[in-house]
């Protein structure tokens, strides 16, 4: 769309609202919104001011004067308001400068993009990202200086199959929940409502199913896309998901491990470089792939513990993210087996079809920090051919101590995963897509509020193990 189509479009919806747009460090997403009138054919170029001191991860209180400058190909009509507004995804710039602002997740997202480009390796990344949540029925929880506590209901809970009131039973089993039809799958038209709806919004939306765990863990797949638009794609997918439950009195989350003893929520990313309209991926090599997929995986596996802080970057992550249980954390590459960190799918012989698929990061990565990570760490395992190694086809949970030994693996815990990050990042810093500055204030931000603020708290399994000591 050119500015002229989103005024025609917002015209023809007879749109009486405007919603700007865009993500936080962590990645959700902040808006502000706006009488239609205020939106004219030179916005596009002068944006809208707003405060940037209160955004988490953001500015200073003394350089918090910020502009968005709207991206009129993301234009479109909320499905959700009642009053019938018009959304666009804003640019975040310097209003003294009319730079962009470099702590944008956006703006680093189409800095990666635009230095692919620049190497020669190709011209166009592709990211595919599967996404799971779960699907509540209540949620509550707190903390405070003297107590702490979570609570989580799911009539489709298998924990609830005792109930003696209204209970018709048809509740998956602890980890059985993959695939099963109706009525053991409770979700199957609250899915459907969100597909509807995600295509009616633009999303190109492939399939949707219940995924392994109890309790309304689900996955609806999207198509690939070009990176940026990916993780537009995927914000706009969380946002569909949340608001759609909600209206049927449900809540979702995104959160990788809220249930203890069954299985968490991840976001396997399929990613493929593609050059003047021909995928790079495919050869005559391992799996079918080319050597540039390889020095591409060996990229990944190199840098995979710093990638952690960025795309598995809670301190829930690494409540998925445990040696033995269903996350990949041994950083290894295999055709099909999906116990190895980089699997290579094996459905199609297409060429356009051959990808990696990198499985570690899970759904509360920011997805425009996550996927250009990724991409800047292939990218230096292509430029300096990076070797993965030898390819790990049998189950990687049967390997015996000894063999174990020689896999390495994800970091366990977020403050492991951020010193990692603190050690290894040059490869992010290569033309300019992130800055040296945003690393510090990102790992900063991540100690002080997430994983010194979890580990200074005491927890509440601790009453039960050490109350009476």
């Amino acid at each position: 769309m050119t500015p002229k189509d989103v005024l025609a479009l917002a015209k023809e919806k007879g749109a009486k609202q405007l919603d700007m747009r865009f993500a936080d460090v962590p990645g959700l997403w902040q808006h502000v919104s706006y009488p239609i009138t205020e939106l004219k054919e030179d916005t596009f170029e002068e944006g809208f001011g707003f405060d940037g001191s209160s955004i988490r991860g953001w500015a200073a209180i003394n350089e918090s004067d910020m502009v968005l400058l709207p991206d009129a190909t993301t234009a479109m009509i909320d499905p959700f308001f009642d009053v019938t507004t018009l959304t666009m995804i804003g640019n975040v710039i310097d209003p003294i400068t009319r730079q962009r602002y470099d702590r944008d997740p956006r703006y680093i997202a189409q800095k990666a993009e635009k230095y692919l480009a620049t190497t020669g390796v190709g011209d166009t990344c592709f990211f595919g990202a599967e996404a799971e949540f779960f699907i509540f029925d209540n949620i509550s929880f707190d903390s405070k200086q003297n107590e702490a506590f979570y609570f989580i209901d799911a009539e489709e809970g298998r924990w609830n199959s005792g109930r003696r009131e209204n209970n018709l039973g048809y509740r998956p089993r602890y980890k059985e929940g993959y695939f099963p039809v109706p009525p053991m799958d409770h979700y199957q038209d609250l899915r459907a409502e969100m597909v509807e709806t995600m295509i009616a919004c633009g999303l190109d939306i492939e399939c949707h199913h219940h995924e392994v765990a109890t309790a309304g863990q689900c996955e609806i797949d999207q198509r690939f896309n070009t990176l940026v638009k990916s993780a537009d794609n995927m914000m706009l997918y969380k946002y569909v998901i949340k608001n759609v439950a909600y209206q049927y009195g449900k809540s979702v989350t995104f959160m990788p491990k809220p249930l203890y003893a069954d299985n968490g929520s991840g976001m396997h990313c399929h990613q493929s470089i593609w050059k003047g309209g021909q995928p790079l991926f495919a050869g005559d090599g391992y799996a079918g792939l080319s050597q540039m997929a390889l020095h591409y995986i060996g990229g990944l596996l190199k840098h995979a513990r710093a990638l952690a802080g960025i795309i598995a970057p809670t301190t829930n992550s690494y409540k998925r993210l445990v040696p033995g249980y269903e996350a990949p954390v041994n950083l290894a590459y295999s055709r099909r087996n999906r116990s190895a960190a980089c699997r290579i799918p094996m459905y199609s012989a297409s060429p356009k079809a051959k990808r990696v698929e990198f499985r570690p990061p899970d759904p509360s990565a920011n997805p425009y920090l996550a996927f250009a990570a990724m991409l800047m760490a292939g990218l230096d395992g292509v430029l300096n051919k990076i070797d993965p190694g030898d390819s790990l086809d049998k189950d990687i949970y049967d390997l015996s101590p000894e063999e174990m030994k020689a896999v390495p693996s994800m970091p366990g815990s977020l403050e492991e995963a951020l010193g990692c990050l603190e050690e290894d990042h040059d490869f992010m810093l290569k033309g300019d897509v992130f800055t040296e500055e945003f690393i510090e204030t990102y790992i900063s931000y991540k100690r002080k509020n997430e994983a010194d603020a979890v580990r200074l708290r005491p927890h509440p399994y601790e009453f039960s193990l050490y109350y009476d000591i």
